[in-house]
């Protein structure tokens, strides 16, 4: 049972660094994407952290 709800926080947290990579403009790819530049990459996880806190703020 444990491991069913990992994957699926696993995949949820996918998603929604993909949501947000697409809105700051970052390309991700599916898998490895150690290509990016360190600006693109803290885009995308400042993005995700700026929603998380208007989400908590809506609560």
């Amino acid at each position: 049972m444990k491991g069913e709800f990992t994957q699926k926080g696993k995949e949820a947290l996918e998603r929604f660094k993909m949501e947000a990579a697409s809105e700051v403009g970052v390309n991700l790819k599916q898998g490895y994407n150690g290509d990016l530049t360190s600006r693109e990459a803290g885009s995308i996880g400042g993005q995700m952290v700026k929603k998380m806190i208007d989400a908590y703020k809506v609560q």
